[in-house]
């Protein structure tokens, strides 16, 4: 049962950071367009992109991943990585939720309409921001550090445990 949650899990990780490319990729496109119509189409391929990718990989991601945490010897507080990587993928939803706006975006280049370029640009910085963080949660899942969240040393050389630096 595990393996097939683990399975599940980096399916819908690794779906989760196309599907979020594919926006960037999209965003790109609509902000360098000239043509409007294409402008707009662009936006509009994005709404069902984000409702029938986004939300619902972000979801089996997360669940599956809160499960493995809980049922393995992993944690999902006894490691910091793990922990951290929980903490990506709810900063991940939380971008998305806030600061993505296909369907805004699409609205407001309907009928030839333009929007400013700091607009345009914010979308593309949100995905790339979301994209950087699926990254990292990738690279803390493969490099997993082995040490508990009171023995871990952070790159600046401060213990993470108060406690232990006495």
């Amino acid at each position: 049962m595990r393996k097939t949650i683990v399975v599940i899990h980096v399916i819908a990780s690794v779906a989760l950071v196309g599907e979020v490319w594919g926006l960037v990729v999209l965003n790109t496109a609509a902000r360098l367009a000239k043509d409007p119509a294409l402008t707009h189409s662009a936006y509009q391929l994005m709404a069902p992109l984000v409702f029938a990718g986004g939300i619902p990989l972000s979801l089996i991601a997360l669940i599956s991943g809160i499960t493995l945490g809980l049922t393995s010897h992993w944690g999902l507080f006894r490691h910091y990585w793990v922990a951290a990587k929980l903490v990506l993928l709810l900063a991940v939803v939380g971008v998305g939720m806030f600061l993505v706006d296909p369907e805004g975006m699409a609205a407001a280049t309907s009928g030839g309409r333009s929007v400013t370029e700091a607009r345009q640009w914010a979308q593309v910085a949100a995905l790339g921001l979301q994209i950087a963080m699926l990254m990292t949660a990738t690279a803390l899942s493969v490099f997993k550090p082995r040490r508990g969240i009171r023995a871990a040393t952070w790159p600046s050389g401060v213990v993470a445990d108060p406690v232990e630096s006495r």
